[in-house]
Parts: C-alpha cells; structure tokens; sequence
C-alpha cells in the first residue's frame, strides 16, 4: 500500500545490520539506534512544505525557502521509543516532544496505556510517533488511538524494523497513518517476536533484562 515506505539508503541499512549483531553492547546499539533514527528522520521529512522567505546575505537580500506550516512533534512509545528521539532532534531541534507509555502483558500480548502526556497544541501538529520495533501491532494502533483521541490528524509512524502482521494490523486500524521502516521482516514468532529482527530494542537501549 501506498502509505507503507522501508527506507533503503545504504547507510541505514548498513548501520542496522550492524544493530541486529547480538554481541553488539548497550552503547553502540544506543549510538546506532540514534544515528539511524536521524537518518530515517531525513527520509521521513522529505516531504515537509516550505515557504518562501525574504533573507539578507552579505552580498544582497534574497527570497529563499524555509520550512512552513504544521511545526512538528516527536511521540515515542516508551520505553524503547525513547532511543530515536535524540537522533531526530538532532536534525530537528525546534520539535516538541510527547510521550506515551504502554507496557505489554506478557500472557496475553496485549498493549496497556499508562502514560500520555502531550505538547497542549498537538492538534496542529505532524507527528513522528518512533518506536523501533513495529511488532504484532498493538501497541502502536494504541498510541495512535490515544493521539487521535487527543485531536492528532497528521501522523507518521516510524520504527526501524516490522513485521507484515503489524504492518497489516496498523493500516487496517489507522489507514490514514504513514509508516515508515528501515526493514521488513519476515514474520512474528510464537513469543511475538520479530524474526529475524534484533531481539527485545528497550533491553538492549537500557541494558535490563
């Protein structure tokens, strides 16, 4: 569908393969979740409105282009969204940032909301809802609810890696949400999952098990 992208560039994909590793320590994952979070956020904002401005260099005034419109706002999914906030402000740094929690049962899969706390004007706001992993689903058709719910029209979802069944779960649900992904992988296993995927992205952020 027209409104799923995996994003190919070479750099992304060699930096996640790097992150899949799993000898790889909780530094360099959270270095590299951050660096490919700022990659993905060029690719992901290519196509931002611009807006003509009046400048003055030091040679002449001139009329150039600068970002218009919707100003923006990143949501993680906590805990693991919270690694790809930096990278993206990085390039960004006027955006605000939200947060939503949600924790997953572990007998049933199922997402639970625990925390929303939101810029006041998110309304009027495109929105880079990031968690690096887009699983069964769940969680993020929940944190679109929760946005939706709160005035939010404009979203993006962005992960660095899914599986087809939460690719398909989330258009279904929300079919007026992007999504973005460095990778599409093959499936879920029995746990939930991702396969081949790089195994649990808020362990592997925080160094917990």
């Amino acid at each position: 569908m027209s409104n799923f992208q995996v994003i190919n560039h070479p750099l992304i994909q060699h930096k996640l393969s790097i992150l899949r590793r799993k000898d790889m320590g909780t530094k360099v994952f959270r270095e590299l979740v951050d660096e490919i979070g700022m990659l993905m956020a060029y690719e992901v904002s290519r196509d931002l409105p611009l807006e003509d401005v009046e400048i003055e260099t030091p040679i002449t005034t001139t009329t150039q282009k600068q970002l218009a419109g919707k100003k923006l706002a990143i949501v993680p999914i906590l805990r693991a969204g919270i690694g790809m906030v930096d990278g993206i402000l990085k390039l960004i740094p006027a955006a605000k940032v939200g947060h939503i929690g949600m924790y997953r049962d572990e007998e049933t899969l199922e997402p639970h909301e625990y925390l929303v706390k939101l810029p006041e004007d998110i309304s009027s706001r495109q929105i880079f809802l990031v968690d690096p992993m887009l699983a069964t689903g769940g969680s993020a058709i929940l944190a679109v609810d929760s946005l939706k719910k709160r005035g939010a029209t404009n979203i993006k979802f962005v992960c660095l890696v899914a599986a087809p069944e939460g690719v398909q779960a989330l258009q279904k649900a929300h079919p007026d949400v992007n999504i973005y992904t460095a990778s599409l992988d093959e499936k879920l296993n029995e746990h939930g999952y991702i396969v081949p995927g790089l195994g649990d992205a808020g362990d592997r952020l925080f160094g917990t098990k």
